[in-house]
């Protein structure tokens, strides 16, 4: 057995790993960019010197044994704390300067948040950023991402951040359509409608429509935000969006009231590894002085600073 423990690397650990995420031989040689051969050589070789199948060969694909289960648990063990190590050694040496992975959804990235990131480059010109548009949370503790902006109520617990804003939400319609008609809020409800698709099921605003509006009158669907604007403006029905987003888009306006009981928290967060490093630590802190200037618009009150004012602002920060 001392002669087996001796023998096992890293590099075994990563391979069992990624077959017992896989469940294919194929696929987890793409995931760590080798070829089929080398995956099954260094397998059977492994195999051999454990003394035991790590893989059921099945048709459905290889299911990991006991022993294999035991080897894929402890190849996730030694990944996030090499991840860890890595990230508070980098972070120490890093300042302004490097690389950013950020990750956010397409209407927080369109509206919102771009000038945002361009007033922190033009003081950080050594940062070299990199946006991720994803409307599902990325693993931050595997390194998909630096940070993360999301609206949500909810925070994954396991990473460091803070609530910058309250978003608002309201319904909009096409301002040709509304702009001279006046509608009491229940006549609302039998317009045709645009809404939100399952993905987005866990979304206030999408339960808000399940509610009350008949799924006849749903005419379409999008799982994201910019996505159900798109179709407002296009015609295909109503619908609600976040304020911070329906009031930016051309031609929209709103036609009912700020819907208390819809609204997310707006937060930064990173993984807690990395959160000192010097360009993670100074990009929260100026996406946070930037977005609290806006907290009046996020809400639904006010009016977006826009990029102009935004460069003002941050040059005086």
């Amino acid at each position: 057995m001392s002669d087996s423990l001796h023998k096992l690397s890293w590099d075994d650990l990563r391979i069992v790993k990624a077959i017992g995420e896989s469940s294919s031989l194929a696929a987890a040689a793409t995931l760590l960019g080798v070829n089929n051969s080398t995956i099954s050589r260094r397998l059977s070789a492994l195999e051999e010197i454990l003394g035991v199948a790590l893989f059921d060969r099945r048709r459905s694909g290889y299911v990991p044994t006991s022993a294999g289960v035991e080897l894929v648990a402890l190849g996730e063990r030694v990944e996030k704390d090499v991840v860890g190590v890595v990230r508070r050694v980098s972070g120490n040496l890093q300042t302004h300067r490097g690389d950013l992975r950020i990750t956010t959804s397409d209407a927080l990235l369109l509206d919102f948040l771009t000038p945002i990131i361009a007033s922190f480059q033009m003081k950080n010109p050594e940062v070299r950023i990199e946006v991720i548009v994803a409307n599902e949370a990325l693993n931050l503790a595997r390194g998909d991402s630096d940070v993360a902006f999301r609206a949500t109520l909810s925070p994954p617990e396991n990473l460091f951040g803070r609530k910058v804003a309250t978003v608002a939400w309201a319904t909009y319609g096409r301002k040709t359509d509304y702009a001279h008609a006046s509608l009491p809020a229940a006549d609302l409800y039998t317009r045709h409608w645009v809404s939100y698709g399952k993905r987005l099921c866990g979304l206030r605003a999408f339960r808000f429509v399940e509610d009350r509006v008949s799924q006849e009158n749903i005419r379409y669907r999008s799982d994201s935000v910019t996505g159900v604007a798109a179709g407002i403006s296009a015609g295909m029905g109503i619908g609600i969006l976040p304020c911070m987003h329906g009031d930016l888009v051309p031609g929209l306006m709103r036609i009912g009231p700020i819907e208390s009981e819809i609204f997310d928290e707006l937060w930064i967060l990173t993984h807690p590894d990395i959160r000192k490093a010097g360009r993670v630590f100074a990009f929260m802190s100026h996406c946070a002085e930037m977005i609290t200037l806006q907290r009046d618009f996020i809400a639904g009150r006010g009016v977006h600073a826009g990029p102009t004012l935004l460069a003002e602002k941050s040059s005086n920060l």
